[in-house]
């Protein structure tokens, strides 16, 4: 054995707790940190020929990028849709690098684990035991799997096993939706369907959900076509419900595919209050939902549940390599998702579900809510903000007061003054034609000094401008 690694090996110990310690120094004072990400440069650097050991690659690395973390997974990070890692999350995370199991094995630890939050997570949003899950890497594979189950379904629709003959063999193809997210037009780029298969659906007047009575019409006048329709369960902008009740029924009318997008909005399932947004979405072919956002796992983590995982694992299933199990004799994730070599990303969501409970999420979306509700009353209120659309869970969706025509560069000059300053991290939007600005209340440790923190802040930079 290579000396230094048999040296590592012999103070595993001292490793171990050298790392707890700056994890814990670092997690104890992450509220105190650049929310943004810190701007640099470093010197490049050379690849040792005689290995530095672990401990002193640790200082090394302490050395060299400290000046530059920031705390993206505090309290104030509203950019995006990005939550934080609960402290019984990062210890499942930290116990899926020790273990190192291979999630695509058949059976043994991984193969129950994973098995087992799933349902854990079915439970949590009231899914019906007919779906399957399966964890993936984010929104954005989750949606391409939901979409690559699709494209099977319609393929069997033709008469066309489409994951052997391909996208050529059929008819083109139609995805409808009112306000999808840029990873499902993303993944029919990279499923061959091609972005130009989008038809727009208009939405309801002043939202971003979907107009059923045009809905309606555009499926009566192709009526003998196989039609797919992706649903938002949770816009990025406003956080807007496509009518799941009525896509239901028009699903048992019509016969499309339905597949749910509910990469964050699907936590609206966790509280009595919010969880009518989902009615119907329980008959969805297959639904989205994100992890490492408001379940607040570590990044990359999430999952596709579907009603038919026969066509997922004709989509996915491995052919033609003798080392791996058959298919058709055991079940094995990796036949039901893009990648073979999967980590076990199940681990820190069960960690996080036993710690928490239905409980501790329905007070994490209880609380992210009101406090982003708090944030909308205050610009509201305010001279010089405007609301562009209603708080409806998570997410503000504002602007400055002036001309329109005046706003993209006042935003911008806004936007990098406040983020610079550190407290806190917030993106750029169009709504409805009009620039703006998103502000997304998904981390577990967000609390009402956070919103008032961040309001002083907003009130003077403004005032500066």
């Amino acid at each position: 054995m290579n000396e230094t690694l048999f040296h590592d090996l012999q103070h595993m110990d001292q490793l171990l707790q050298q790392t707890k310690d700056y994890s814990a120094a670092f997690l104890s004072g992450i509220d105190s940190l650049p929310v943004d990400v810190a701007r640099g440069s470093l010197p490049s650097l050379s690849l040792p020929k005689q290995g530095i050991g672990a401990s002193q690659a640790l200082s090394t690395f302490k050395n060299r990028y400290d000046s530059l973390l920031a705390g993206n997974a505090g309290s104030r990070y509203w950019g995006f849709v990005t939550g934080g890692a609960t402290p019984a999350a990062i210890a499942g995370d930290w116990l899926t690098s020790v273990y190192d199991m291979n999630a695509a094995n058949k059976d043994g630890a991984s193969f129950y684990i994973e098995g087992e939050t799933i349902a854990l997570l079915r439970q949590l949003f009231g899914l019906p035991d007919a779906y399957t899950g399966v964890f993936t890497s984010g929104a954005t594979m989750s949606n391409f799997s939901g979409l690559a189950i699709a494209r099977q379904w319609l393929g069997n629709r033709h008469g066309v096993d489409v994951a052997q003959e391909g996208v050529a063999a059929l008819p083109a193809i139609k995805i409808l939706s009112c306000t999808p997210h840029s990873s499902t037009v993303k993944s029919m780029a990279m499923l061959g369907i091609g972005r130009n298969a989008l038809v727009k659906i208009p939405s309801l007047p002043d939202r971003e959900s979907v107009d059923i009575t045009a809905l309606t019409a555009y499926l009566e006048a192709h009526k003998n076509e196989s039609l797919i329709f992706v649903a938002a369960a949770g816009t990025v902008n406003t956080v807007d419900f496509d009518d799941l009740q009525s896509l239901a029924v028009l699903k048992q009318q019509y016969g499309f595919y339905l597949h749910v997008d509910a990469a964050f909005g699907g936590f609206a399932a966790c509280h009595s209050d919010y969880r009518h947004l989902l009615q119907g979405w329980e008959s969805a072919d297959s639904i989205t939902i994100d992890a490492h956002k408001w379940l607040n796992v570590p990044y990359d983590s999430a999952m596709i549940f579907t009603r038919h995982p026969k066509l997922q694992m004709a989509a996915f299933r491995n052919v033609g390599a003798s080392y791996l199990p058959d298919p058709d004799e055991f079940f094995v994730y990796s036949n039901y998702t893009p990648e073979n070599s999967r980590r076990l990303r199940a681990l820190p969501a069960w960690h996080t579900l036993m710690a928490y409970g239905a409980n501790g999420y329905a007070d994490i979306v209880e609380n992210n809510v009101r406090l982003t509700k708090k944030l909308g009353a205050l610009i509201e209120g305010s001279d010089t903000f405007r609301l562009l659309a209603p708080v409806n869970l998570c997410v503000v969706c504002f602007t400055l007061n002036g001309e329109t025509e005046e706003l993209p560069a006042a935003i911008k000059q806004f936007l990098q003054a406040m983020n610079e300053s550190g407290k806190v991290v917030m993106t750029p939007t169009v709504y409805q034609g009009i620039p703006g600005i998103r502000a997304a209340l998904v981390n577990w440790r967000t609390t009402e000094e956070d919103v008032e923190i961040v309001w002083e802040e907003m009130s003077q930079l403004i005032a500066a401008i």
